[in-house]
């Protein structure tokens, strides 16, 4: 409900050259099952700076009453989650993601005949 109380939820950003334009965030991430939440990784940096998204995930600045902090909102069919994650974490995550692959350079990371060949084979 809205007006219960935050709940402390751990949560790992994950980001690998295999995936360049995509991070993964893992939440329960130290427990039997994380869930893991898929998306844009220029979504996540954009959000830092101005509200982005409109589907399943959306990232905006922190509220005013949060103001170090980056929300993520994650929507599906049965409801929705709210996480604030401190900025600080976000941009360190960001440029150690930018250092691996720079924005721009994602296409040159892309194995197009493995990604082909798993198409081909009916693979996802």
């Amino acid at each position: 409900m809205a007006d219960d109380p935050p709940v402390p939820l751990p949560a790992e950003l994950r980001y690998t050259a295999a995936d360049p334009y995509a991070v993964c965030l893992s939440l329960g991430a130290h427990s039997a099952v994380p869930v893991d939440w898929v998306f844009a990784r220029s979504l996540l940096a954009d959000g830092v700076r101005r509200p982005t998204g409109s589907g399943d995930v959306v990232v905006i600045p922190g509220p005013r009453c949060h103001p170090d902090t980056v929300r993520v909102l994650l929507r599906t069919r049965n409801g929705a989650a709210v996480l604030d994650v401190a900025t600080r974490d976000v941009s360190a995550f960001l440029h150690r993601a930018d250092a691996l692959v720079p924005p721009g350079t994602e296409q040159r990371h892309i194995d197009l005949d493995h990604v082909v060949e798993r198409l081909t084979a009916g693979i996802e």
